[in-house]
């Protein structure tokens, strides 16, 4: 997962803070969730600041 996040960094000049933040709570919910995934499902996984 350290590996996914530091490719985020390396897009983050181009992207705002906000963006950056709600990719990296979203990928990490992906990564941690088995079975199904759904946008139900990773609102669910998210912590706040996921999907707004």
């Amino acid at each position: 997962m350290n590996e996914i996040i530091a490719i985020l960094n390396t897009v983050s000049p181009h992207l705002k803070v906000r963006t950056l933040k709600q990719m990296t709570l979203i990928i990490e919910a992906m990564l941690s969730m088995t079975g199904r995934v759904t946008m139900l499902s990773l609102s669910r996984w998210t912590e706040k600041g996921g999907s707004s």
